[in-house]
């Protein structure tokens, strides 16, 4: 049967949409039909499958699981979990290829699949960018190969949840609030935290696509309340959110300070550098200027990146980097992981941390150079602009010979700091960020960056 999937759904890192409107069930059938012979064509065989806790992710994994049955793929189904298990999944099972059903940090109604090949197939690694481009044509072309697999049910999750506890190292039993915001982690977070030594609170532990407490995005301030709530109710050390399919992770101290992913980054690497000195650790170009400092101080080799977690992956592996990070949550552990965004990990790595060093996370917090930065900045614009945008900017700026960045976007230095302005490479929105040092040079930063966008015509104020 001839089919094509709406353009739209044609993501950079994924394949996602608005499910009943341009994803449904016919599109897992071709994805699984596409993959399952991008597969076969690699030298693979064997593909492991994972679904987060939306309303209509079972659905879609049994129509993907069709489509790649139908290529002569072996399937091994994971069910309900986080993102972080089906990649634990793949490594632990030998598996040659992974799917996760997800709709990540996304709202309910939206849905959408994350593939990876493993590194000994040729392209190995996340599936992104042209890959993703590549599968769309291949559903176009019904250009699929048709044999007979089968299917198996597999359960890791006390496999993960023994490997997630491996590394944990904690001397002095900590209090602390996990809010799983009814996503995927939550019952992995819950049998975690019943092992784990100290006192441990689990918020929203049942999972409800529908998410009726808040939306679990730990990057958008309004969705932490429920967490600082309870940190300071029952004075907890420190909370800990997940988005929807944990690969990425939110964080509060005991005084409910919200701790950005580029401060995470920070104070992992005081550990990580000690183990490994010299190393290089990655951060996305919307990260703080005081990282990128921090990590050179602790005598490691900072390298800035372009926003995306596939990406960020990909320069790790290029890079050997022990540690790498974005603003957005995703935090990834190279140093004694598998250098994938395992959020459940990330908070294990933190609480040990604590534990271990005897200084709390407001302690941390309070060390760090301070700075007043914008939190993310998103504006709406149209999908067919949002590069142009970018492009015209740049162009303006490097004709007044700015300071400027281009690694992804526009990240221009002037004397008060620093402004970013970049496209989403997921929504049809511009990205902003900027910091400095004092109120007055931040407010001057966000003038220049508001100016910029006028003159191409968005009209917005921050």
């Amino acid at each position: 049967m001839s089919h094509s999937f709406d353009p739209t759904i044609v993501r950079e890192y994924d394949i996602r949409g608005t499910v009943g409107k341009n994803l449904n069930e016919v599109d897992a059938l071709a994805l699984g039909s596409a993959f399952g012979t991008k597969v076969i064509r690699a030298g693979g065989k064997r593909v492991v499958v994972g679904y987060d806790g939306r309303t209509h992710s079972p659905m879609l994994e049994a129509a993907l699981v069709q489509g790649l049955v139908s290529t002569g793929i072996i399937v091994v189904r994971i069910g309900l979990g986080p993102t972080p298990m089906l990649y634990f999944a793949a490594n632990y099972l030998s598996a040659d290829a992974g799917i996760m059903v997800t709709g990540s940090h996304n709202p309910p109604d939206q849905n959408g699949f994350k593939m990876l090949l493993a590194k000994h197939l040729p392209g190995g690694g996340p599936v992104y960018g042209e890959a993703i481009k590549d599968l769309a044509g291949m559903v176009t072309a019904t250009d699929f190969i048709a044999d007979r697999g089968s299917v198996s049910t597999t359960d890791v999750s006390e496999a993960y949840i023994s490997r997630l506890l491996q590394d944990y190292e904690g001397k002095v039993p900590l209090n602390v609030v996990w809010d799983c915001g009814n996503g995927a982690a939550a019952d992995i977070v819950t049998r975690l935290t019943q092992t784990l030594q100290g006192r441990h609170t689990v918020l929203f532990a049942e999972v409800d696509g529908t998410f009726p407490n808040h939306h679990p995005d730990p990057t958008e301030p309004h969705n932490l309340i429920d967490l600082q709530k309870a940190v300071k109710e029952q004075n907890a050390d420190l909370g800990i959110a997940f988005d929807g399919d944990a690969d990425r992770i939110g964080a509060v101290d005991s005084m409910g300070r919200i701790i950005a992913g580029d401060q995470l980054l920070a104070i992992y690497a005081h550990e990580v550098l000690q183990n490994m000195p010299g190393a290089t650790i990655i951060a996305d170009v919307k990260a703080s200027q005081v990282l990128f400092d921090k990590i050179a101080e602790l005598g490691g080799r900072p390298v800035m990146s372009k926003t995306g977690h596939s990406l960020i992956k990909a320069k790790m592996a290029q890079t050997r980097s022990p540690l790498a990070g974005e603003m957005s949550g995703h935090i990834f552990f190279g140093d004694k992981y598998y250098g994938y965004d395992d959020a459940i990990y990330s908070a294990v790595r933190l609480v040990s941390l604590l534990s271990t060093s005897g200084k709390s996370l407001a302690a941390w917090r309070d060390s760090l150079p301070q700075t007043i930065n914008t939190p993310e900045l998103r504006f709406p614009v149209d999908e067919a602009r949002k590069f142009v945008i970018v492009d015209e900017v740049k162009a303006r700026l490097m004709k007044a010979e700015a300071k400027v960045n281009d690694t992804d976007g526009v990240r221009v230095l002037t004397e008060d700091g620093w402004w970013l302005l970049r496209a989403s490479n997921t929504q049809a929105v511009l990205v902003a960020r900027a910091e400095s040092k004092t109120a007055e040079g931040l407010e001057r930063l966000k003038k220049l960056l508001i100016d910029q966008l006028k003159a191409s015509g968005l009209k917005c104020s921050i």
